[in-house]
Order: C-alpha cells, then structure tokens, then sequence
C-alpha cells in the first residue's frame, strides 16, 4: 500500500525509500530498478563522464516511467558540464552532495528540478534550506564513501537536523533495515536513504567481488580515513594500511593526494580489486548477508517497517 507524507508527494513515489547516488554501483539498471519498485532511484553521477552520464539517463528514461534523480557530488570536476546534461535532458530530481548547495540550487530550482542537498550538521542543513533546497538528507558518521568531519552518528544527528529545519528530512547513514527506518522516522525523518545495501543488489554496477566483500564485512572491519583531504569511509585493506601508515609518519596532504592517486575507488569498488582498490562503504554492512534484486530490497524493508509500525512492541 502506498504511503503518504511530504516527501512521497515531493517525489511522486510510493514507498519514503531513496536509493543512494553512490560512485562506481548506481548506474541506471540500479536507479530504474528501485523506481519501478516503488522508490526513488537515483543515478549516482560522480563517476560519469558527461556523455555517460547522459547515457545512463536516457537507459533509465527507457526502463521506468517512474521518477527517477541525479545524484551530482559538488566537489569532482566538470559539475559544470553534469548540470547542463541534466538541465538539457529534462531531469526532475537531482541530489546535490560534497559542496555548498547555493553553487547549482538556484539555477535548478528555476528550472522547476525539486533539489535536495545531502547535509552532515544542522549548520550545513539550515544553509541548504536557505539556499531554497526542498528537502535535506542528514547523513551520519556510519556511512559509507565521502562522510562529514563533524563525526556525528545518525542517532544524534536526525532529531538535531529535524529540529533545526522546516524542509523535510531524509535519514542516511546505518540504514539498511525496515527497523531502522521506523527508528529514523520515529525520531522525526520522513523517508530514509539506504547506500550500501542497494551497493549489494544484483543491477549495482560494482564488481561481483566488492558486492561480496561487503556481505562478508563484519563490525569493526569499516573505518573512516584520509580526513586530513576528504573523510571516507572504507573496508580495511592493504590500500587503507597504506594511508594508515603514510598518516602515522606525519605526511603531507600533497603526499596523501599522492598516494590516492587516481581511480582507486575505480579499482577497488568497479574493477574488483580488493587488495589496492579504495572500497567505500558504510558500517551497516556488517548487518547484511546477501546480494538480492532492488525491488526485493525496496519490498523487504517496506515490510518490515510496516510490521514494525503495527506492532511495536514486536520489535523489543
């Protein structure tokens, strides 16, 4: 049964349950899949070209006639050029991430694309709903791949931004259950936004062997890293005791950067390479255990919220 709040009628969608734009997993097959399950799928252009980009929005055109986004992170070059794509491509939705929602809100919004801005603080959500963003997402310190320095969980978090903003909230960060999504609304969200369990479904674009490294991953084996550039967090493995032991000798961001390089999460994430590869992903992996199709995912965590929501006392 269809569910009804703010960002149900914001979107059009059936279910409060937005897929993540991650680099390297959120192609279109991805985005499609979780929209025509009722969701809103997101197509995560961070590791696009323009021309891909492109591609990947006329593939998803094709394969729903639900709505669908564009997730744009602000600091990867050519944003640019990702905004002219999906201003000539006629994209109704897009999430902006990593940078300050004023840069692209405006042009967007007079466009009449419903924009949201991914937050980690109340500062930053208060800016983004001054700079005319319709909803934030308050992401937590338990995600995956690019994470505030703020190192707030999603526990404290949510209620903060809730109370701090007007617009609609959206919870990321720990989500990959029903439970937890009755916990996040509960505290005053109005839908949740869940990376890496669409990362382990069957149409993510991620290799096979980094969607099996995430099921096999267990608590403790994720950690946030590199937060003298950018935080990330990344399963622990021989590229992040690389960064581990550069940052115990004291070195240099241009000798991160260095050692960064270019493509790792390419490698590690697209291309399966689980040695040197930057494997971006968030600690609630350690709950999950099988790679399954998205809308079986959309359809498991709407059945367990609903049941949650119908007896609570179940779920002590």
């Amino acid at each position: 049964m269809p569910f009804s709040n703010r960002i149900t009628k914001l979107f059009g969608i059936d279910y409060p349950i937005i897929q993540a734009g991650m680099i390297w997993a959120s192609g279109w097959r991805l985005a499609s899949a979780v929209s025509n399950a009722g969701g809103l799928g997101l197509i995560g252009s961070g590791s696009m070209y323009p021309d891909v980009l492109r591609e990947h929005i006329h593939k998803c055109k094709s394969t729903t006639v639900r709505p669908f986004g564009v997730n744009v992170p602000l600091m990867y070059p050519d944003i640019d050029k990702h905004i002219q794509v999906i201003l000539e491509e006629g994209v109704k939705i897009v999430f902006t991430s990593a940078g300050n929602p004023k840069t692209w809100t405006a042009v967007l919004k007079e466009k009449g694309i419903t924009t949201v801005h991914v937050v980690s603080s109340s500062k930053f959500a208060k800016k983004a709903e001054e700079a005319g963003c319709d909803a934030v997402v308050a992401e937590g310190f338990e995600a995956g791949g690019h994470n505030g320095k703020e190192e707030t969980t999603t526990m404290v978090l949510i209620p903060a931004v809730v109370n701090a903003v007007k617009i609609p909230v959206i919870a990321a960060g720990g989500i990959a259950t029903g439970r937890q999504m009755l916990a996040a609304m509960i505290m005053g969200a109005e839908a949740v936004q869940m990376g890496s369990r669409f990362v382990a479904s069957e149409e993510a674009s991620s290799h096979i062997e980094f969607k099996k490294a995430v099921i096999n991953t267990q608590e403790g084996d994720t950690i946030l890293t590199m937060k003298q550039l950018t935080p990330v967090r990344v399963i622990k493995n021989d590229f992040y005791r690389q960064v581990q032991e550069a940052e115990w000798r004291g070195s240099t961001v241009d000798e991160l950067k260095k050692l960064l390089g270019r493509a790792r999460a390419k490698k590690g994430m697209f291309e399966g390479n689980l040695d040197e590869g930057e494997l971006e992903i968030g600690q609630v992996s350690a709950l999950l255990n099988d790679i399954l199709p998205a809308g079986q995912i959309v359809k498991n965590v709407w059945s367990e919220f609903m049941n949650g929501l119908s007896s609570p006392l179940k779920m002590l």
